[in-house]
């Protein structure tokens, strides 16, 4: 059994990240499936090592580490090589500049539980919750364009992977659900196709995870 355990759901896109990172980084997990659809998130088993019920969590050699962003920077703490942050600080500090315009200002508006607030209190259908999403996320899609449009190569910094395409690479997927057109930003198009291209980001995607319903199969 791996000393690294992560709690997490297949289509969550702040779980996306950890696998991502994981896989690039060459280290083994144990992968424990969380179904969000289930409520599984809500146990009281779960409550007591994520106090708000989110994915993912990281439980190693008996610390647990909540959330994707936490877990990322500790990752990179004990497993350095190959890096996900630059050495220079400027560029450290843009990078997760990129992070928090995804995190902040993109995903908490498709989040699975503020899609059924929407439906729940609003009566939201599935074309309003689309509208709702592409009104807030557009614009953190235009901020991350003219942004790494500074920075980019291969990548969102570069020709090599950071936290940055950690961050982007779910988000855009996330994107897609919605029914947004992605190909009006050309510079995050480059680096969503370098993304889709490399071995640990295919390795992470949800339609290769455990937990996919069968339902969803070759459908993702």
């Amino acid at each position: 059994m791996s000393s690294l355990v992560l709690y997490n759901y297949f289509r969550s896109s702040t779980s996306f990240r950890v696998r991502i990172a994981m896989h690039l980084k060459g280290l083994n997990f144990e992968y424990r499936p969380v179904s969000l659809l289930k409520n599984e998130q809500h146990s009281p088993e779960y409550r007591k090592i994520n106090p708000m019920g989110g994915v993912p969590t990281l439980v190693h050699e008996g610390k647990i580490i909540p959330d994707s962003m936490a877990i990322l920077e500790y990752l990179e703490d004990i497993a350095p090589n190959p890096p996900i942050l630059p050495k220079d600080f400027y560029l450290r500090a843009r990078v997760r500049q990129v992070c928090e315009i995804v995190n902040s200002s993109m995903h908490p508006y498709g989040n699975l539980k503020v899609l059924k607030y929407l439906e729940q209190t609003h009566s939201y259908d599935q074309v309003q919750k689309d509208l709702w999403a592409q009104h807030w996320t557009t614009q953190g899609l235009e901020a991350l364009e003219k942004t790494l449009s500074e920075f980019s190569g291969r990548y969102c910094f570069g020709d090599e992977v950071t936290m940055a395409d950690i961050f982007v690479y779910p988000q855009m997927i996330t994107c897609q659900r919605f029914n947004m057109d992605l190909t009006k930003y050309p510079t995050l198009w480059k680096i969503y196709q370098s993304c889709k291209l490399t071995p640990a980001f295919d390795k992470a995607h949800p339609r290769n995870q455990i937990d996919i319903p069968e339902d969803l199969k070759g459908k993702i």
